[in-house]
Formats: C-alpha cells, structure tokens, sequence
C-alpha cells in the first residue's frame, strides 16, 4: 500500500532514518514500516558512546576501535544489572568451592607425590645425564619459580593467547562481544570473566603481567595456590560488576577490558597485610614509598577518576578491585575461607562412599 502524501517506502525510510544507520552495514536494523497495523516500539541500538566520551575511547591506544560497533542500552538500565548480579554470586561462589575442593585433592595427592619425586631423583642419579637437553633447562627454570610464579605462569599464558586473538581480522566481532565488558552488549555476564584476560594494547597487557609477577610470590605466600586463584577469578568478576553499575549510573557505556581489576585486587591485599613493605617504580627505582602509602594514593586517584569521568582507565573497575582486596584479606578470608570446612566434608564422604557404592552394584 502506498502511504500518505504518495511516498513510498523506500522513501520514507530514508527520510526517518539517521544518515549514519544507512549503509549497507546497518540496514538490517531497520525496518520498514508501511502497513496500517502500529509497529511495537523497540530500543534503537546505538553506537558504543555519544558526543565526547565516543572520542575520548576512539583515543585511547587501550581499548580496540569500537567506532563502528552497536550496543544497545537497555530502556529499563537498573534491569540490566540483575543478571550480572546473579553472575558475580554463583561464580564467587563456584569459584570459592573449586579451590576449597581443589586444595583437598592437592593434599591428598602431595604424599604420593613426595614418594614419587623421590623415586625420580634416585632414577635421575644413576641414569647418564644428557648435555644440552632443552626440556632438562626448562624442567630447571621451571623449579627455580616460587610457587606464586609457577601459579601466575598460566595467567600470563592465558593473557598473552587471547592478545595474540585481537591480532586476527577475522575475529574481531567476536572479540568485541566476548572479550570487552560492557552494560550496553547483548552479552553481559561471560565478558565479566573473558575480559579480565583479555588485551588489546601490547604495553596495557605488559605493565599487568609484570604487576602481577612482581606481587605473586608475596600474594601465594600469604592465601596458598588455590585460595590465591579463587580470589583472582572472583575479582575479575566483581571489579567488572562494579564498573558495570558505575556506567549504569552515570549513562557513559563503552567497553573495558584488561587484568588491572583483578591485580588491583591482588596489590591491595598485599599491601593492606604487609603495609610497611617498601615499594618502588619500575622507572625510578631510587624513590621508594610504603605499600600503605601506595595503596592510598591509588585508591585516592582512581576515585577522583571514578567522579570526574576519566576515561582512559576504568576507574571504576580499579577502585571495585581495591576495595575487595582490602575487605577479602582483612575480613574475607575469615568469614569465607575459613568456614569451607562443611564442603570439604560433603566432598570426602563423595570420594569415599563412591567405590563402595560401585562395588555394590556389581
């Protein structure tokens, strides 16, 4: 049917529509409305920001080029928290119950792997040794780590495999939906966790890993391997949820990625248990400052950039990190860690009632 006034469709379409929504690349998120029946009011997807916070992310060498990417703001925003809040619960709490039953499995296994580290090295000393072996030096560099190393050896891994994603053309959508985390993507909850291994500037990924390497050795030492994992994972959770609720609330959307949640948590922690230990910059290794006095002057910065809208960190995402480090290693290793105990328990009696439940069906 032809519509009033003798235009037609096409016509009215591109009348109605912004310029920028039609190219070939956009067209299928109009439609064409021509009949007599009312058409159901949908959200209009939008890019990844308007006006000067759009620029200030084009910018910005830290996040990937999301000038031509679509999000779609919800029109009820406190809605879009509810699932992301749901996420970050279970999976602490996933994550929490993995490593309690991670660590009993590790101890039950350590005698036997004491026995068998000794047989090793008996056979290793009467069997003609090997110059210029490559797996023997890696074996050798491999057992001179700390444990903090050795456990952080594979985030860095993992860091560096995803980096090396972002490089690949072909992949780039699929990065953007997967691997940046953003209240304004049809994708919410499984960015909370992608993203915190994930980089696309080479320096951003760099400055991390080395944070994350230099405080492994004292983070391990203090919360053991597995609790140290549980602690890392949730955080990368929880500071994303609180960047999500901070561009919620003040309506600037755009993507985030990167570990520095997760390490603020780890720093934090380790400053807030050993306060006095004496800190210094990569590049200035001659001023030295207190980590109580560090932890401070971060916590102060990433809260004026929380305020005033810098963009060019999610100070939001830092500050979350920072604050659940502070409250995890001051009351949460109490409250949660400690009380895993009931779950241990419920999993031994699995492990030994299951055999015996097997022999009888036979």
């Amino acid at each position: 049917a032809q519509p009033a006034g003798g235009r037609s469709c096409e016509e009215l379409t591109a009348a109605v529509a912004p310029p920028r929504l039609l190219g070939r690349r956009f067209n299928f998120f109009i439609q064409q409305k021509c009949g007599f029946r009312k058409a159901p009011r949908k959200v209009e997807p939008r890019r990844s920001d308007t006006g000067t916070s759009g620029e200030a992310y084009k910018r910005s060498a830290l996040i990937p080029p999301v000038e031509e990417t679509v999000f779609y703001p919800s029109p009820y925003p406190i809605r879009t928290l509810v699932k992301p809040l749901f996420f970050t619960v279970g999976f602490t709490g996933c994550a929490f119950g993995s490593a309690a039953i991670w660590q009993y499995e590790s101890l039950k296994s350590r005698v036997q792997s004491y026995f068998d580290g000794i047989k090793a090295d008996w056979l290793d000393s009467i069997r003609p040794q090997k110059e210029g072996d490559f797996r023997k030096e890696i074996n050798k560099w491999w057992n001179n780590l700390s444990d903090g190393q050795r456990t952080v050896t594979g985030i860095i891994a993992a860091n560096v495999f995803v980096f090396c994603l972002w490089r690949v053309p072909s992949l780039q959508r699929t990065m953007i939906r997967y691997f940046t985390s953003n209240p304004a993507s049809k994708v919410l909850c499984s960015p909370m966790l992608l993203s915190t291994f994930s980089h696309f500037s080479l320096f951003h990924m760099a400055a991390n890993m080395y944070v994350l390497w230099s405080f492994s050795s004292s983070i391990v030492n203090i919360l053991g391997q597995e609790q140290f994992m549980a602690v890392y994972l949730s955080a990368g959770v929880i500071s994303n949820f609180v960047s999500y609720v901070c561009k919620v609330a003040t309506g600037r959307y755009g993507p985030s990625l990167g570990a520095s949640g997760a390490i603020m948590t780890v720093l934090a922690a380790v400053c807030t248990k050993i306060p006095e230990g004496r800190l210094a910059i990569i590049f200035l290794p001659m001023f030295t400052f207190t980590a109580g006095n560090a932890l401070k002057a971060i916590i102060a910065m990433d809260t004026a950039g929380m305020i005033l809208g810098w963009k060019f960190f999610d100070h939001a995402a830092h500050l979350g990190g920072a604050l659940f480090g502070i409250w995890y290693i001051t009351y949460g290793h109490e409250l949660i860690w400690k009380n895993r105990e009931p779950l241990v328990k419920i999993w031994h009696e699995m492990r030994t009632n299951s055999p015996k439940k097997g022999g009888g069906s036979k």
